[in-house]
């Protein structure tokens, strides 16, 4: 059965601008009629926004989004898990600790760089939730050091120089064996962001096939029609699900990006 779908989102329980609620409202309104809220690294805040969407009469699924280590776009989505169950939730602990330790060293950087944002405003950006660079980014832009969110990306969170503080990440494999050991499916996020030439992506996925991946992320706001088009052929010859998301976090956030609605068949996915 085919729904309007955007199957990539993010919330405040990580570094989105909604609240669950909040964004599954946005959702309706914009037409969507199958929710996935993939917050990086944990399963928090799924449970709000599952009561809202059976309360509007929205098709909400469980999910997350996690970084590989192997390579730092390479993230691995997952969806319909049961909640927190099996190495999954093990791993979103681990992730969490890790988030936590860095925040210190974030500050830290940015203090050599003579931008000495404060943690309290960073962690008033998080709410309470684990911090990440997009509050990062917000608090640069109160403080007056930055225009944009972009800008504080572009000049200080994500340079070379700044890849050292990288947190622990789990290998692809074991990214997507936590999702299957909690009974959900996984899926690889934005395929171009790897920046591979197309002879290295279809090896990467083969690989990742043999690994249990269930699905691709065919559709994605930044994907030109040529790579769509390729990407639709990957998921054909490996036998893989065909997913679409628009990797929404918010107009604050990531101002470009809007909630989107792809027509999708999901038999596979909600079996």
């Amino acid at each position: 059965m085919k729904y309007f779908s955007d199957l990539h989102t993010h919330t405040t329980a990580s570094d989105g601008q909604y609240s669950p609620k909040a964004l599954v409202e946005k959702a309706k309104a914009a037409g969507v009629e199958c929710l996935a809220v993939t917050d990086h690294d944990t399963e928090e805040g799924a449970e709000e926004a599952l009561a809202a969407g059976e309360a509007l009469g929205l098709l909400v699924l469980r999910g997350i989004e996690l970084g590989a280590k192997e390579h730092r776009y390479l993230h691995i989505l997952g969806y319909g898990f049961q909640p927190h169950r099996g190495e999954l939730s093990s791993l979103c602990e681990k992730l969490r600790k890790s988030r936590d330790e860095r925040k210190y060293r974030i500050l830290a950087f940015l203090q050599e760089k003579g931008v000495p944002v404060a943690l309290e405003a960073v962690e008033a950006m998080a709410g309470g939730n684990v911090i990440a660079r997009p509050h990062f980014a917000r608090a640069m832009v109160e403080a007056g050091y930055v225009k944009t969110t972009r800008e504080a990306f572009d000049r200080y969170l994500d340079t070379e120089e700044y890849q050292r503080l990288e947190r622990f990440k789990a290998g692809a494999k074991e990214c997507i064996a936590a999702i299957h050991s909690a009974g959900g499916k996984a899926v690889l996020a934005h395929p171009y962001q790897l920046g591979l030439p197309a002879e290295e992506l279809e090896q990467a996925v083969a690989g990742l096939k043999k690994a249990g991946l269930d699905g691709l992320e065919c559709y994605y706001p930044r994907h030109t029609g040529e790579q769509t088009d390729f990407y639709l052929g990957l998921a054909k010859k490996y036998r893989l699900g065909v997913t679409g998301g628009s990797d929404f976090h918010g107009e604050r956030v990531k101002p470009e990006i809007a909630l989107a609605a792809w027509p999708l068949e999901l038999d596979w996915l909600l079996a």
